[in-house]
């Protein structure tokens, strides 16, 4: 015999766990663990959202769960108009592992009459929406990932080889601040690489030809330029107002200063390098991972670490770990998927060969250990001259 929607909808409810609107207050109140989903769709969000609630479709709930909230033992409270949908969305979830879910009986409607706390959602414009669409469409991203590229600062270190298919996709996908710092100028011998660059602006400043070029890739981002050496004078001030750093530099005194930095401040660094025909990307100091110093405690000697100008590369190598690079930043900053944090991803273009090493933090790292040996950053620029 058929069954009924309504006596679906009565079996559902019967086999979850609903909470009222004043309960689900008073857990907001007193616990910090707690994620609530709204599930309403946009054009229902015109009278307010829970403040920190996560906005995610009806549609797009099994597919985003779990990006939203990896661990399955944390608490769910899924909230909707009048508390149908939730039910529902509360059932497949709890079928998905997840151990403590809760549907919010009366929805939306019901806290609103009962008076509590509501905020206006945050919103993509029109324009955003046709730009990013096919981002937004990506079931780990959606428009709250989009909202949170565009409010994120991201500072590019080096606007050369790895800088630029880095900054490039960044801009693209709507890093709302993008940084840069480069004090070189742009050279015919590095346009096979540099694709930021071009003959027009040779010999002019790497920092004015990128944001030239990003500028008319995205007008609707703003692009901040530092035509300056980074050391160890300026490299706080520089990095404090950035969320994520990004190491595309190709000398080891300037990695050190980055990762000393980005540990000090505690901010993740996501790190590229290349070597002949070999690449490598990780994240470094992300979520209580290892830092720069712990895979390579000392720099190797200058004989064994050429530059670019000195061993050669191909161009589009820089152009596939870039391109990781901006992958990573993207994906801590729509908190989607696994960073590369504690592991190494090292490729081999001439065999294309990929390969995975795992990273360990070192208990006796001098800078990201408990108990740091140093409590300062190193003047570097005893040791050489930096360049980007």
């Amino acid at each position: 015999m058929a069954t009924s929607f309504s006596d679906y909808l009565a079996e559902t409810k019967r086999s979850i766990n609903e909470i009222s609107v004043h309960e689900l207050q008073q857990q907001l109140a007193s616990r910090t663990d707690l994620t609530v989903i709204d599930i309403r769709e946009a054009d229902e969000l015109t009278g307010g959202v829970i403040p920190s609630a996560k906005l995610v479709p009806r549609g797009f709930l099994e597919l985003r769960v779990e990006s939203i909230q990896p661990d399955r033992t944390k608490p769910l409270a899924i909230i909707c108009a009048g508390g149908t949908r939730s039910a529902l969305g509360t059932k497949s979830v709890s079928e998905l592992g997840y151990e403590d879910v809760v549907s919010v009986a009366g929805g939306m409607g019901a806290w609103a009459r009962a008076g509590f706390a509501v905020v206006a959602p945050k919103t993509l414009t029109d324009e955003q929406k046709a730009r990013y669409t096919r981002q937004i469409r990506l079931p780990q991203v959606g428009e709250e990932g989009q909202q949170r590229l565009l409010a994120s600062k991201v500072l590019c270190v080096g606007a050369g080889g790895l800088g630029s298919p880095l900054a490039l996709y960044l801009a693209a996908g709507g890093v709302g601040t993008l940084g840069i710092i480069d004090n070189d100028v742009a050279d015919v011998s590095n346009l096979q690489r540099q694709i930021l660059h071009h003959e027009g602006v040779v010999g002019t400043p790497k920092v004015d030809s990128a944001r030239q070029t990003l500028s008319r890739l995205n007008s609707g981002i703003e692009i901040r330029t530092y035509d300056e050496r980074l050391t160890s004078e300026n490299v706080i001030e520089i990095f404090s107002d950035y969320d994520i750093i990004v190491d595309g530099t190709d000398n080891f005194p300037t990695r050190y200063l980055i990762n000393d930095a980005c540990v000090f401040l505690g901010k993740p660094n996501v790190h590229g390098s290349i070597f002949y025909f070999d690449g490598q990307c990780t994240v470094f100091n992300h979520d209580g991972g290892p830092c720069y110093r712990c895979l390579y405690p000392e720099p190797p000697p200058p004989q064994l670490a050429p530059s670019c100008a000195e061993a050669g590369v191909l161009g589009a190598v820089c152009g596939v770990i870039g391109a990781m690079q901006a992958v990573e930043v993207m994906k801590l900053i729509v908190t989607a998927g696994e960073p590369l944090a504690g592991r190494l991803l090292s490729c081999d273009v001439l065999n294309m060969e990929f390969r995975q090493l795992k990273i360990r933090r070192d208990p006796s790292c001098p800078v990201c250990s408990e108990s740091p040996t140093i409590t300062a950053l190193i003047d570097y620029e005893q040791f050489c001259d930096v360049t980007l």
